[in-house]
């Protein structure tokens, strides 16, 4: 399955990447910002060929492409393609593959995308099992060679924060033929790149990290290469017309330029509340894959770099209601669904998602925002109940 590819090629870290967005200055006013593309038309040559290459908005836009040739260069890709959402991105990975193929997926995944596979993806006569990625021996299992055509990883894993080999699965589903792909959206290309590591494909939900601002709604998929597969997920974007507004991927550029400052302070704010919750009386557990007694640990020193996330959840002493009233009480931290913008959110995890999750009922799920830490941790602390 391993293809050969040359790779998106720009001299400058990841930092000044995203800084200058690739350094790209609008040829027209020599803005050092990129206009906004409106037009959901173009003009054909007189030859009746599009020298552009632009036919239709919902297939092409300029205003799409600094975002997509940011993220090849940010993920040593060499395609990118922006979505309406990370939901929508996700799920054209798995509308790309055939009635009756086989997919394995992690037992702890996204909500979202577990609940659409187990209500929606059956009707496409879709295939899976759901396995603890953190033990290649299942995974390992699960294979159907010849009949898996997918594996999807989510790493860390969202809400527990569980840590997948990438590597090592991907030796597994390569050997049985079968395309990896995996949803780093909480690792952010800042600390782990997928694709270098041998999968196939990445998948970002970018209204988290990459804006960073709670105000955009969109996702993203980079391939290690161009192929059938990709140019069918291509179609099904532009089918489905599960693409952003051009207003919206301007936007979503503007928060990538401060990528690498967000993700550093986030990581070092998770670690130090992670620290310092995991020595409280009332905490039971600190899941967070930066604490050296962490399951994952290990693998996540292996393939993440510069930090370890600005995820991580808690489990309450007092079970459920001992966990809501946490939530209910803080002030800085806003109880709200989403993660990865700079202002910290607290949720209940399992009030989300509802039956059948397999989400802890005492487990509130933090992401840690760019705040003074110190009055981070106050604001949890002032909230656990009196005891």
């Amino acid at each position: 399955m391993t293809i050969k590819t040359t790779r998106f090629s720009y001299p400058y870290s990841s930092a000044t990447a995203v800084a200058q967005a690739l350094g790209t200055i609008d040829k027209e006013s020599q803005g050092v910002v990129l206009p906004i593309h409106v037009a959901t038309t173009y003009i054909r040559g007189a030859d009746n060929s599009y020298p552009t290459g632009n036919v239709y908005s919902r297939a092409d836009n300029p205003t799409y492409k600094p975002v997509e040739q940011l993220l090849c260069q940010l993920e040593q890709g060499e395609q990118a393609l922006l979505f309406s959402s990370g939901m929508a991105a996700a799920t054209s990975v798995f509308l790309a593959l055939q009635p009756g193929d086989h997919v394995i997926v992690p037992h702890i995944m996204y909500w979202a995308l577990r609940h659409w596979l187990l209500n929606f993806a059956k009707d496409w006569a879709l295939q899976f099992s759901f396995v603890d990625m953190t033990q290649l021996h299942l995974v390992k299992q699960a294979m159907q060679p010849g009949k898996t055509k997918l594996v999807w990883l989510e790493t860390p894993g969202n809400p527990l924060w569980t840590i997948s080999d990438i590597t090592e699965i991907v030796a597994l589903a390569h050997q049985a033929d079968a395309w990896v792909a995996v949803d780093s959206t909480c690792a952010t290309p800042i600390l782990s790149q997928p694709l270098a590591l041998g999968a196939d494909i990445v998948m970002h939900s970018a209204t988290k990290y990459l804006n960073g601002h709670s105000d955009v709604i969109a996702g993203a998929l980079i391939t290690a290469a161009d192929h059938p597969y990709w140019q069918r997920i291509r179609s099904i974007r532009a089918q489905l017309g599960a693409v952003p507004s051009p207003y919206d991927a301007a936007q979503l550029l503007r928060g990538m330029r401060t990528l690498h400052l967000r993700v550093k302070a986030a990581c070092e704010n998770a670690l130090f509340l992670a620290e310092q919750l995991q020595q409280h009386p009332q905490i039971k557990a600190v899941l967070y894959p930066g604490l050296p007694n962490f399951a994952g640990y290990e693998v996540a020193c292996k393939q993440m770099s510069g930090g370890f996330g600005g995820m991580l959840s808690i489990q309450v002493e007092g079970g459920e209601a001992a966990a809501i009233h946490v939530a209910a009480n803080t002030k800085l931290w806003k109880r709200a669904t989403s993660l990865g913008g700079v202002e910290s959110l607290i949720e209940h995890r399992a009030s989300v998602e509802g039956v059948g999750t397999p989400c802890p009922i005492d487990l509130l799920r933090l992401s840690a925002g760019i705040e003074d830490k110190h009055e981070l941790l106050a604001d949890l602390l002032q909230a656990l109940p009196s005891r």
